[in-house]
C-alpha cells in the first residue's frame, strides 16, 4: 500500500536558529529522539549528533552547514533545519529562512539576547518568519529567565508572550509550568522520555497567576472578539486562546516564549507540541508571488498540488558519489523523477533527475515531491542557489536569494603542479556551494585568492579543499577587502568612445553626474536623458558599463560603491552606435568620474560584544581602545560579569582572541559580526595602497 503525502494542513517547515553555542543542535538532537527518528541521543561533545556530520563540525562542534530532517509529532510533519551559529557561515541561515514558514530562536539562559540572535531574528524579520522562542540551558549557573525575557523585549523589540514559567533554575531546575493549562510538567527521568503532570507548587501558584494574566492581556490584545470577551467578565476556554495565539503568532504580533534544558533532556515535548500549535502550515502562509518572465506581469501561485509548478532552489551541494545535489522548496503544484522543469532564473529546461527526502547527509528516495515540501533533486547540472524552477507554459520567477559580499580574503598556492590543475575545479565545486565565498586570480601576482566571511569560514574551506579534493595547498595571511567609494560629488564629465574600423565604426557618447550615495546603497544608475539624446535601447548597456567600471576601483582595484549616477545627456551616431560603444563610453565616464571625485578607501567594521569578569574590564577596554574601538555600551551581569559592546575595524581583529584570552586568564568571551563599511583614515590609506 503506497503511503498517502499528509495534507498541507499538517505540514511544518521549521529551522532552528540562534547565536553560536546556545544549543541549537542539541535542541535538534532531542527533537529527533522524542519524534522516535533516532534510539539514542547525540551529543555535540561526543561527535554523535546526526546534524553536525561533517569531519570539520564534528571536531569544532558547531555547525557549519545546514542540515535538513524530517520527524513526525502528533501526526504533524515537520521539517527541520538545523542552521550553523556562528556570524561566518551567515548565508546558511539566510537561505534556510527564505523558505522556511516558521522558526523556533534558541536563546542561552545565562547570556539571553547575544550578537548573532539579532543577526538571525532580523533576517527572520526580512522574511516575515513567525517565531517560538526556547529559552535553553535553564540548569546552568547563571540562567535567569527573567533576565533573558527582558533581553528579548528590549534588544530585540519583540513582543514576547511567556507561556511556560521554569521550576526552580540552575541545579534545581526541574521543570515548567504550562501558564495556559495551569499545571507543572516535570522529566523525573533521565531521558526524559515520560514527563509527568501535576498540579502547580503552592510556592509558585501567585507568581503562575501573575504571570497567565499577563498572557491573557497580551493575547487578547490581538483579537477583538476575544478582547469583548474577555472585558465582560466571560473565563476564556483553551481552545479560544490557543487559536488567537497561533493567529497572532503567523502574523508576527506576538513571540511565545517556552523554556528547558535541552542537555538535560527537559523541555522538548511542550516545544514540539507549540510548533504544532501555533507554527504556521504552507496554507497559513497563503501564495508566493513574482512576475512571469515573460511579459513581467505579476504572478502568484497558491500552496496547491495541483496548481502550476512553482519551487525554488535555495542550496546546492556537490555531492562526490551522487554529483550536483539541488535542495528545493516546493511551493506549489508537484514534481516527479524523470519530468522537466523550467528554470526561469538560467532562462533554461532540465531533466529532473531522482528526488530524494534528506535526512542530514542520508537519502531516501521519493517518488514525488508536492507542494509544501522540502526535498532535494540529484543530477541537475545547472541549477545555483536562488533559482526558480516551474512551468514552462505558466512560469513564474520568485524573489531570489540577497547573500553578504566577502570581508576578508586569503591568498593561496597549491604545493604540488598536479594540485595545481585540480584547484580550480575543486574551488568552482565549494563557491558553487555557498554563495558568500569567492575566488578569483590577482592579476599583479597571479596567486589564488579566497574571499570569505571571516576567519574560520576560510579556514573551513582549506580544509574541506584539502579533506574532501585531495589538494595540499599553503596559504597567506588573511586580509581584509577594502572598498573604494568618492568623497565629492562631479558634474558634467564626458567621455566619448569612438573607434574607426574598415566598415561600421564605434560611437558612443555620454555625459553624466557622481555623487557620494548612502552607506550601503551600492551603484545606483537614473537616467535623466531627454528628447531622444540617446535612444533608449542603448540606456541598458550604459547602465551596465557602469556597473562592470565599479567592479575594479582607481585606488587599489577594489570594488566601488555607495555611489549615485545620473546620466544627463550624451550623442549617438546613425550608424555607429552600438550596445557595445555605449558600455564603452558609460565605463569610461564612471572611470574618470570617480577619479576627479577625491576617492576614499571603506573599510569593513565589525559589531563586537566581549563577556568578562568585571576585575578584566579595564584591561579589554585598553586592548579595544589600542584598536581603534569605540565602546557603545557597557551592561553588568550576575555573578560579577561585564558586557561590553562596541564597533571596531575588521583589520584590526587579527590575534584578538588569543590577546583577550592571554589578558584574562581565558575567562572571557566574544563575538564579532560584520555591520557595515566606513572610510578608512587617511595615514591607514597610504600604507594599504603600499603595501596591499
Amino acid at each position: 500500500m503506497v503511503k498517502k503525502a499528509p495534507g498541507l494542513e499538517v505540514l511544518r517547515n521549521i529551522g532552528i536558529i540562534a547565536h553560536i553555542d546556545a544549543g541549537k543542535t542539541t535542541t535538534t538532537e532531542r527533537v529527533l529522539y522524542y519524534t522516535g527518528r533516532t534510539h539514542r541521543l547525540g551529543s555535540v561533545d561526543d561527535g554523535t549528533t546526526v546534524t553536525d556530520w561533517m569531519v570539520q563540525e564534528k571536531e569544532r562542534g558547531i555547525t557549519i552547514v545546514s542540515a535538513v530532517i524530517t520527524a513526525s509529532w502528533r501526526e504533524h510533519q515537520i521539517n527541520l533545519i538545523d542552521t550553523p551559529g556562528h556570524i561566518d557561515f551567515t548565508a546558511e541561515v539566510q537561505r534556510a529562512l527564505r523558505v522556511l514558514d516558521g522558526g523556533i530562536v534558541v536563546f542561552d539562559a545565562v547570556h539571553g539576547v547575544e550578537p548573532q540572535s539579532e543577526t538571525v531574528w532580523r533576517q527572520a524579520d526580512r522574511y516575515h518568519v513567525p517565531r517560538i522562542c526556547f529559552i535553553n540551558k535553564m540548569d546552568r549557573m547563571g540562567a535567569d529567565f527573567d533576565f533573558a525575557v527582558e533581553t528579548i523585549e528590549q534588544r530585540l523589540g519583540a513582543r514576547s508572550v511567556v507561556l511556560q514559567l521554569p521550576i526552580g533554575a540552575e541545579a534545581e531546575f526541574e521543570g515548567v509550568i504550562d501558564l495556559l493549562r495551569m499545571q507543572a510538567i516535570r522529566w523525573p527521568d533521565q531521558l526524559g522520555a515520560s514527563p509527568d503532570v501535576g498540579e502547580v507548587p503552592p510556592s509558585l501558584r501567585e507568581r503562575a497567576e501573575q504571570a497567565r494574566a499577563q498572557l491573557l492581556e497580551r493575547v487578547v490584545d490581538t483579537d477583538d472578539t476575544l478582547l469583548e470577551r474577555y472585558l465582560d467578565g466571560e473565563v476564556l476556554d483553551l481552545e479560544a486562546l490557543t487559536t488567537a495565539l497561533r493567529k497572532a503568532t503567523i502574523n508576527n504580533q506576538l513571540f511565545p516564549v517556552l523554556c528547558g534544558a535541552a542537555l538535560r533532556n527537559k523541555g522538548i515535548q511542550p516545544l514540539l507540541d507549540a510548533v504544532v500549535d501555533y507554527l504556521p502550515s504552507p496554507l497559513d502562509i497563503g501564495p508566493v508571488t513574482g512576475p512571469d518572465p515573460r511579459t513581467q506581469a505579476p504572478a502568484e501561485r497558491t500552496p496547491n498540488p495541483e496548481a502550476p509548478l512553482a519551487a525554488l532552489v535555495f542550496k546546492v551541494v556537490s555531492d562526490p558519489y551522487a554529483g550536483h545535489l539541488a535542495y528545493v522548496r516546493v511551493y506549489s503544484g508537484k514534481m516527479k523523477t524523470g519530468d522537466r522543469v523550467y528554470n526561469a532564473t538560467q532562462v533554461k529546461n532540465e531533466r529532473l533527475g531522482r528526488l530524494v527526502r534528506m535526512y542530514a547527509d542520508h537519502r531516501e528516495a521519493m517518488d514525488q515531491v508536492s507542494a509544501g515540501d522540502i526535498d532535494a533533486v540529484l543530477g541537475m547540472k545547472t541549477a545555483h542557489t536562488g533559482d526558480t524552477l516551474c512551468d514552462e507554459n505558466d512560469p513564474i520567477l520568485l524573489e531570489t536569494i540577497q547573500f553578504p559580499e566577502p570581508v576578508i580574503n586569503i591568498a593561496l598556492e597549491p604545493r604540488t603542479p598536479e594540485d595545481e590543475k585540480q584547484i580550480s575545479l575543486a574551488l568552482h565545486h565549494l563557491a558553487e556551494e555557498d554563495p558568500t565565498f569567492k575566488t578569483y586570480t590577482d592579476e599583479d601576482t597571479g596567486q589564488t585568492i579566497l574571499a570569505g566571511m571571516g576567519e574560520l569560514h576560510l579556514q573551513v574551506i582549506v580544509d574541506r579543499l584539502q579533506r574532501e579534493q585531495h589538494i595540499q595547498v599553503k596559504t597567506g595571511n588573511p586580509r581584509v577587502n577594502y572598498m573604494e567609494t568618492i568623497s565629492q560629488s562631479v558634474f558634467k564629465l564626458e567621455a566619448r568612445h569612438v573607434k574607426q574600423t574598415g566598415g561600421h565604426g564605434q560611437y558612443g557618447h555620454v555625459v553624466l553626474d557622481i555623487e557620494p550615495g548612502k552607506s550601503g546603497s551600492g551603484i545606483t544608475v537614473e537616467s535623466q536623458i531627454r528628447d531622444g539624446a540617446i535612444p533608449s535601447e542603448f540606456i541598458p548597456a550604459i547602465i551596465k558599463g557602469v556597473e562592470e567600471a565599479a567592479r575594479c576601483g582607481v585606488l587599489g582595484g577594489y570594488t566601488i560603491t555607495d555611489v549615485s549616477v545620473t546620466l544627463q545627456n550624451g550623442s549617438f551616431h546613425e550608424v555607429d552606435s552600438s550596445e557595445q560603444a555605449f558600455l564603452a563610453a558609460g565605463a569610461k565616464a564612471f572611470i574618470a568620474a570617480v577619479s576627479q571625485a577625491e576617492p576614499i578607501l571603506l573599510e569593513p567594521i565589525c559589531q563586537l560584544e566581549v563577556t568578562t569578569p568585571v576585575e578584566f574590564t579595564g584591561d579589554v577596554l585598553g586592548q579595544l581602545s589600542a584598536r581603534r574601538g569605540e565602546i557603545e555600551g557597557m551592561t553588568p551581569r550576575a555573578g560579577g560579569i561585564e558586557v561590553i559592546r562596541g564597533q571596531v575595524p575588521l583589520r584590526e581583529m587579527f590575534g584578538y582572541a588569543t590577546q583577550l584570552r592571554s589578558a584574562t586568564q581565558g575567562r572571557a568571551l566574544f563575538s564579532m559580526e560584520f555591520d557595515h563599511y566606513a572610510p578608512l583614515p587617511q595615514e591607514l590609506q597610504q600604507e594599504v595602497l603600499k603595501h596591499g
